[in-house]
């Protein structure tokens, strides 16, 4: 499988990493002397399948430490993340699929995101997104805090690198949008999914294939949630202990 790579490196409001590190994006912090945006642009770089990568956020900052012959930096100008996406992806030819990573996993390597693509190559969808099993997380990295899901098969947490096919970004846009305003809103969130689904996660009764279904109808596509062996594909460096492991992991 050929793909291009989109990686979010946008500015974040109220980013408290970002502040800590006198940088206007948390993607350039430094890890072991190196921008953490580099380990991840590298990684992808790295991959086999990857053929060129779009990073979308701060140009001027961003092209110095982030230059290739894969890479090209467009400014971000979006009002959030999913704005940046579609102006990334109109950088990028629009039949090929979309390998869209967020700048903060500096854990990702050429090869995992191989073996990804290679999982995601077993099935027919317009976005794959990984999940990862918690005790395959909690086995290699024990200490790191992540927001779990419990649904029938098992108890899962998300990745922050998600294949896409760039004809359904723009026309997916806005129902995503919506989402992620509503994420924390209980009975907005309730109207959205529907009290039923909702219920059924509470009562860890979904089921993988009801939980596709659902965000397929709800954003008129077709998703997969392709389970994983990799938990550096969702190890995100989000505050203080995240940059500690990941200085460690990669020292």
């Amino acid at each position: 499988m050929k793909v291009n790579a989109v990686v979010l490196a946008g500015r974040e409001p109220g980013d408290a990493l970002g502040q800590e590190g006198h940088v206007s994006s948390k993607a350039l912090i430094d890890i072991n002397g190196k921008p953490m945006i580099r380990y991840v642009v590298e990684g992808l770089a790295s991959s086999s399948a990857v053929q060129q990568i779009v990073v979308v956020g701060p140009r001027q900052e961003l092209e110095p430490v982030v230059s290739g012959p894969k890479v090209k930096v467009v400014e971000d100008g979006g009002r959030n993340l999913i704005d940046n996406l579609c102006i990334a992806a109109r950088a990028l030819p629009g039949d090929i699929p979309i390998l869209v990573s967020t700048s903060d996993v500096p854990l990702i390597t050429g090869s995992i995101i191989d073996a990804y693509l290679e999982l995601c190559s077993q099935y027919d969808a317009d976005v794959y997104y990984p999940i990862v099993e918690r005790s395959v997380n909690e086995e290699k990295y024990p200490l790191v805090k992540r927001t779990y899901a419990t649904l029938l098969e098992g108890t899962f947490t998300g990745g922050n690198v998600a294949l896409v096919h760039p004809a359904i970004i723009d026309a997916t846009a806005p129902k995503v949008v919506s989402f992620m305003e509503n994420r924390k809103n209980v009975i907005r969130l309730a109207l959205l999914l529907g009290i039923p689904f909702l219920l059924k996660l509470v009562l860890k009764r979904l089921t993988i294939p009801e939980l596709e279904h659902r965000v397929s109808r709800l954003w008129d596509l077709r998703a997969k949630a392709v389970v994983c062996p990799f938990p550096e594909i969702g190890i995100d460096v989000d505050k203080p202990s995240d940059l500690q492991l990941a200085r460690a992991a990669l020292a």
